[in-house]
């Protein structure tokens, strides 16, 4: 078995696909499913699949509601990108900067912290896409080990 995509459904997929440009995913094909318009991006080392729904109902606050239960969030390491050069706050201040060249928000959950997980140090920060998904960007600061 292989990953193959994770599903978004949104209330207006060319925003989605503007708002996910700006992350570095491409078109990789347009289709109908049923009734709507649908497409497959790729870009992070996968595939997302965004659905049109005509008349959505609003989205759940899976950030901030504490007993919400199910798919919470995607998560992309930005690790390699940024490297030495610029961290999680620089790269925020620049994505906010594309975005509002294609008319988008850039809505910040969680600004840039400090996380210990496992033996590594991140910078960890969430944002919302335009429907409200959560996504989390990390950042590979060092190992606990080596900060101690």
């Amino acid at each position: 078995m292989r990953y193959h995509h994770t599903s978004i459904r949104t209330a207006d997929i060319h925003r989605a696909i503007a708002f996910y440009a700006q992350l570095g995913f491409e078109m990789e094909e347009r289709f109908t499913t049923g009734y709507t318009l649908a497409c497959w991006l790729v870009g992070a080392g996968g595939r997302l699949e965004f659905i049109q729904i005509p008349y959505p109902s609003p989205t759940p606050d899976a950030f901030n509601d504490e007993h919400y239960v199910g798919y919470y969030h995607l998560s992309f390491d930005l690790s390699d990108e940024l490297g030495e050069e610029m961290d999680l706050k620089d790269w925020l201040e620049n994505l906010q900067v594309r975005l509002a060249q294609v008319s988008l928000p850039l809505k910040i959950l969680l600004p840039p912290t400090e996380q210990v997980i496992g033996d590594h140090c991140y910078q960890v920060a969430f944002i919302a896409d335009p429907d409200g998904l959560p996504l989390e960007l990390l950042q590979e600061m060092d190992s606990v080990a080596r900060i101690q």
